[in-house]
């Protein structure tokens, strides 16, 4: 039966989408989580993915063509199928039933029609800030209850699937109500927050709005199950006494402190007013909570017995660490890994950077050294560079690598764009631009998309050998150890050298063992004689 997707709304402000690209044309086969098109908001420009199997049908925005959101987009069904009367306009009711649940705005309308909404009071619902966003998490909030808010001002920190990203008020007015507090997570288009008027009730708004799944905290997994009903239980009032509970010293006087440091300081059971502070005018910010270290008793204690108690803390799985785990057991236990080790010999690669780092201005890293000879390898075995899918195999013949960065809450995977045809010195400064911009989580869905080989590289921890996992749909990664001296035999002598370890994880699917060999030789001619990389 013919399926009808309507233009979504894959942003809380979107009201109309224009089609920026087509992925699929009519009667191209279309499988669930296909990219169907990619449609530009008033934000950005998105993947939009298919929820459906079948046929494409009919498409009813061309390129470049806009429409509003809920309007026809395309149709999908059975090959052949007669859609004649959903062109004209007379869409049976079960397409529609059918349609609704996928779209999560339409829910979110119809929720917020049953609520009586005061003029000038808008709800602000969570953004869907990535293409595979399902939930987010509030990081920080830069506003507060009472908060003047003006357009364009960042209202907090979302942390999403991919990152952690700012995300701005498109409204003008005050600050009612917060529907999440820092740490909580909910499902994409909840209550986040009620701008309107100062002094407006929206007690009514923040009880009743119902989104289409129910809220659910980061460190309560058993909200997940709670039926969508059950109203919020939250009342505006409370969040109004930030003043009156502020945290004072001995002598009454108001202590100034960050929400983050606030919140970290309750976890660890801190006294803030023994904290010193080192922000602005002596407020307390996360880093004096981090460093704080409490005065020891001076009690004497019997040297015959250990005092002490058990103790730990528990920290809720960030968005970013759920994705990882959720994608890094689907490549384990789906993709038939086996491992190649190989050792290189890297006194000429030693004697190259030297050479090449005494050049004016100029500063590269072994790991840019072993990105570039990786990527020339690939172009010469294309089936290392290539990715899986269930119906099909993909021979890439541009070379997109991802180099592994870890980050506090996980690892993240920017990706070098066209590695082969850039020089060292270019690698080594998008490398190290996508480092700062991870440690800083400034990093954009765009830069972590598109790999078609993946290095990791721990040598800097003096990690000598180690392995990684696939990151799928590519079929291979290469694990990096760190440079060792040690004994090597040259020339039938004993002499001191230096070498490398390295691990290429292969998906069995795609790249054959006398195939993985094979580019690891060539791979081996680019490292031990870096200068023909140059040629």
């Amino acid at each position: 039966m013919a399926e009808v997707i309507n233009m979504p709304r894959l942003s809380d402000t979107m009201e109309e989408g224009t089609v920026a690209t087509w992925l699929k044309k009519v009667g191209d086969k279309v499988e669930e989580g296909d990219i169907l098109a990619e449609i530009e908001t008033d934000k950005a420009t998105m993947e939009f993915e298919s929820f459906h199997e079948g046929t494409l049908l009919h498409i009813g925005v061309q390129e470049g063509e806009t429409t509003k959101v809920d309007e026809l987009l395309a149709i999908i069904g059975d090959e052949g199928e007669d859609i004649s009367e959903l062109l004209n306009g007379s869409t049976s009711s079960d397409s529609e039933k059918e349609e609704t649940p996928k779209t999560d705005e339409t829910t979110s309308e119809e929720s917020s029609e049953a609520v009586d909404i005061p003029e000038g009071v808008t709800v602000v619902t969570m953004p869907r800030l990535s293409d595979t966003m399902e939930e987010g998490t509030v990081a920080t909030w830069l506003k507060k209850v009472g908060d003047n808010v003006e357009e364009g001002d960042i209202l907090a920190e979302i942390e999403t699937d991919k990152a952690t990203m700012e995300f701005e008020s498109f409204q003008s007015g005050t600050l009612l109500h917060v529907g999440l507090q820092e740490g909580e997570s909910a499902k994409v288009d909840a209550l986040l927050a009620i701008i309107g008027p100062e002094g407006t009730d929206v007690s009514n708004i923040a009880k009743n709005f119902k989104a289409p799944s129910a809220e659910t905290k980061a460190d309560a997994p058993k909200k997940e199950t709670a039926p969508k009903t059950e109203p919020k239980v939250e009342a505006p009032k409370a969040e109004t006494k930030t003043v009156d509970s502020a945290p004072t010293t001995a002598s009454g006087e108001r202590l100034f402190v960050s929400p983050l440091a606030k919140k970290m300081a309750e976890e660890r059971h801190i006294n803030l007013s023994k904290v010193q502070g080192s922000g602005e005018n002596g407020r307390i910010i996360k880093r004096d909570i981090e460093n704080f270290t409490p005065a020891t008793a001076g009690a004497s204690v019997s040297k015959f017995v250990p005092v002490g108690q058990e103790d730990f803390d528990e920290v809720a799985n960030s968005q970013m660490r759920k994705t990882i785990a959720k994608r890094l057991a689907q490549s384990k236990f789906t993709a038939p890994h086996y491992y190649l080790n190989v050792e290189f010999d890297m006194d000429n690669a030693i004697a190259f950077r030297e050479q090449f780092n005494s050049l004016p201005d100029t500063k590269i890293s072994f790991n840019d050294i072993v990105v570039k000879a990786c990527a020339l390898a690939l172009k010469q075995h294309p089936q290392v560079n290539s990715q899986w899918f269930d119906d099909k195999m993909r021979m890439n013949n541009h070379v997109h690598i991802g180099v592994a960065v870890a980050v506090p809450d996980g690892l993240v995977v920017p990706v070098v764009k066209f590695a082969n045809e850039q020089t060292l010195p270019q690698i080594g400064a998008a490398v190290k631009d996508f480092a700062g911009k991870a440690r800083n989580k400034k990093l954009t869905p765009q830069e972590m998309e598109g790999s078609t080989f993946t290095v990791s590289n721990l040598g800097m921890f003096g990690i000598e050998s180690f392995t990684s996992i696939i990151n799928q749909p590519n079929s291979a990664i290469l694990s990096v150890g760190a440079i060792v001296q040690k004994p090597v035999v040259k020339n039938g002598q004993v002499v001191p050298g230096n070498t490398m370890k390295l691990c290429l994880a292969c998906d069995h699917r795609t790249v054959d063992g006398a195939t993985g060999a094979q580019f690891l030789q060539t791979l081996k001619g680019y490292i031990e004689n870096p200068v023909t990389m140059l040629v």
